[in-house]
């Protein structure tokens, strides 16, 4: 059961976008913006780079979390609570 689950979350979390010709328009508040540039100018980085490695991110927390939740009772009814059970399962 949690190989099966380790899998799903290794799949989950490795997809990548299929293409970047897509483009989104936001408005966000100054300070955000002024956080962007510094970051932008301090790791050299453009800022669409920054942005777009922050939603991959947050996409693929979503989608581990979702995952997480849909396991978890399964995960529950064989005993393994917290993180450290399933290192144990998995080590």
């Amino acid at each position: 059961m949690i190989d099966n689950f380790i899998l799903a979350c290794y799949i989950v979390l490795q997809k990548r976008w299929r293409s970047m010709n897509q483009t989104l328009t936001i408005r966000i508040p100054d300070d955000l913006r002024e956080g962007l540039q510094e970051i932008s100018k301090a790791e050299g980085k453009p800022i669409s780079d920054l942005v777009r490695e922050s939603l991959k991110r947050y996409i693929a927390i979503y989608r581990f979390r979702k995952l997480r939740n849909m396991v978890l009772p399964f995960a529950e009814a064989q005993g393994i609570l917290t993180d450290e059970d399933v290192y144990k399962e998995v080590s």
